[in-house]
């Protein structure tokens, strides 16, 4: 384990087990505003939700300051207009080293089973902030023993700050630590909530979805496309976890995209769930993405290597992706790792654009543009 992690692991004191004792957390002045067929997300008892903690969460979101160099800030990797991804292949840190992955979506993370592409140990959104904010290799915020104070000494400086910190946490003697940092952004993300794109007005019975849409509803739901099985949640994903949740069920999936070995390898620095177990089983094994606002949020797969939704769908009807040439050449459609749900379908041209017309419907258009997900300093630079 890096040295970066351990500072934050002890800092923080973040357990993968916080959910499965806690009692329900209190959350001040809060209301989850959620369609009948959500269930609220868990709330760990130790950072509940309230206004003032999301508002100031999202201020610190927002804030290059938070980096060591003051170079990025978390929204830097997270745009509101592509649904909080950052449309780069893989995402560049403040020192202008790239990270291995292709950034995530933060939207509807409270109801993720597991953080991160194929980390089965990230399971709350304030364990897994400590990698992008302290994490050494690669180097995304910057963040680390020898600046912390420094960083910390900005904001105390800021009588706004000071201000906004005393009302989110109340109760802190010193309100302004990293601890209260971390728990304020993931606060922020967990409210970062998504269920208002015409897949939902449809669920609603608000509007009829078109004839070409209806067509790739079915073709999505059902037993030919398949693609339910590892998308066929409410967030459209299959590590769903809600308060009620008793036992989450985190399952990964190795989908043929790569074999370049003949036995199913997965090109380094990205072999899945494998980095972290060294199971040979576990090759090529990544947690399947929300499809809400995917439409939004290319290029796609954990590496950013297909460009377009209409290439991911014709890899998934060929069952695996099939590279002729270069350093990871290989038949992904026969590799010996590949899930069994990834089988040959042969979708029709017809087909396939029907899939894409109903995957646009996930797309939440409020959510690209409201006002309580933006950047306030933007507004507030506006206004002087």
């Amino acid at each position: 384990m890096r040295r970066g992690q351990l500072f934050a692991i002890a800092l923080l004191g973040f357990a993968a087990a916080s959910f499965a004792m806690a009692e329900p957390a209190k959350q001040t002045g809060w209301k989850w505003d959620l369609p009948n067929y959500v269930p609220p997300p868990r709330v760990p008892a130790d950072n509940p939700m309230s206004e003032e903690k999301f508002q100031l969460g999202r201020r610190l979101f927002y804030d290059k300051r938070l980096s060591g160099n003051g170079a990025i800030s978390c929204s830097s990797c997270h745009l509101q207009e592509r649904a909080f991804t950052d449309g780069r292949v893989v995402s560049v840190g403040s020192t202008g080293e790239n990270t291995p992955r292709n950034a995530p979506s933060i939207i509807n993370s409270g109801w993720h089973g597991t953080l991160t592409w194929a980390n089965p140990a990230l399971v709350t959104l304030e364990r897994q902030m400590t990698n992008p904010l302290m994490g050494e290799r690669p180097i995304e915020m910057g963040v680390n023993d020898s600046n912390k104070n420094e960083i910390l000494a900005r904001f105390r400086a800021d009588p706004d700050y000071r201000k906004w910190f005393k009302e989110a946490f109340p109760d802190k003697i010193d309100p302004i630590s990293l601890e209260t940092i971390v728990k304020a952004i993931s606060a922020f993300e967990r409210g970062v909530v998504s269920f208002n794109s015409r897949y939902d007005q449809y669920l609603q019975g608000k509007l009829k979805l078109t004839e070409a849409e209806q067509r790739g509803h079915d073709l999505y739901f059902g037993e030919k496309a398949e693609c339910h099985h590892c998308h066929g949640s409410v967030n459209l994903n299959d590590q769903f976890v809600h308060v009620k949740t008793r036992e989450a069920e985190t399952p990964f999936h190795n989908t043929g995209l790569y074999d370049i070995d003949g036995k199913g390898g997965y090109p380094l620095p990205n072999r899945g769930l494998f980095d972290i177990t060294s199971d040979p089983d576990d090759m090529g094994k990544f947690r399947a993405p929300s499809l809400r606002n995917i439409a939004v949020t290319g290029p796609y797969m954990h590496d950013g290597t297909v460009a377009t939704l209409e290439d991911v769908i014709e890899i998934y009807s060929k069952g695996g992706r099939k590279i002729e040439k270069g350093p990871n050449a290989g038949d992904g459609q026969a590799s010996p790792l590949k899930s069994g749900l990834i089988v040959k379908i042969d979708l029709t041209p017809q087909e396939k654009a029907d899939l894409v017309a109903f995957l646009k419907t996930l797309t939440d258009e409020t959510l690209l543009t409201s006002p309580r997900f933006s950047d306030p300093w933007k507004k507030a630079a506006a206004s002087n």
